[in-house]
């Protein structure tokens, strides 16, 4: 291992408390912070620096319970944070997939009224239709148009200022 021996019980520790933020376990803590580069950050390891494993960290977390001040240190850990002005919330990291989904097919009217914030005539009817709907799916071309707008606006600036160098 290339980090210091002196820095291995810091380095656990700070798995831990991403283990207890994120409701990770030994195995996903450990992957975590191989992955993410803000955790690897957070523990202070570098690329070239060997991640301790879950069996490590289980070791590490066995050891602190058995001398009885895991909860001391958290609290210490806490203490620091408040006193900091900083509060250290939990969550949970959640593994987004991305799913096709049929396209939708309406009529140039309903995407008339759509755009004007009105709900077609009808959609109230069909529960089931409207669920099938996203009215806000209209961003996306809106970002496109806008990112259309900040490239002719910089290459009209590059233009004026290649034209005014030579």
């Amino acid at each position: 291992m290339l980090v210091v021996r002196e820095l291995i019980p810091i380095i656990l520790f700070k798995m831990l408390v991403l283990q207890q933020l994120f409701n990770l376990s030994d195995e996903e803590v450990e992957f975590q912070v191989n992955d993410r580069r803000t955790f690897e950050k957070f523990v202070g390891l570098g690329v070239m620096n060997d991640i301790p494993d879950s069996t490590t960290v289980a070791f590490f977390r066995e050891r602190l319970r058995k001398a009885n001040v895991i909860d001391e240190l958290f609290e210490m850990f806490e203490s620091y944070l408040r006193d900091q002005g900083l509060e250290a919330r939990g969550g949970q990291i959640i593994d987004a997939t991305l799913v096709p989904v049929p396209k939708q097919r309406n009529s140039r009217q309903e995407n008339k009224e759509i755009k004007a914030n009105c709900l077609p005539d009808g959609w109230n009817e069909s529960p089931k239709r409207l669920q099938q709907k996203d009215l806000d799916a209209r961003w996306v071309k809106k970002m496109i148009s806008i990112t259309m707008v900040i490239r002719k606006v910089f290459a009209l600036m590059l233009s004026t200022v290649l034209s005014d160098a030579l």
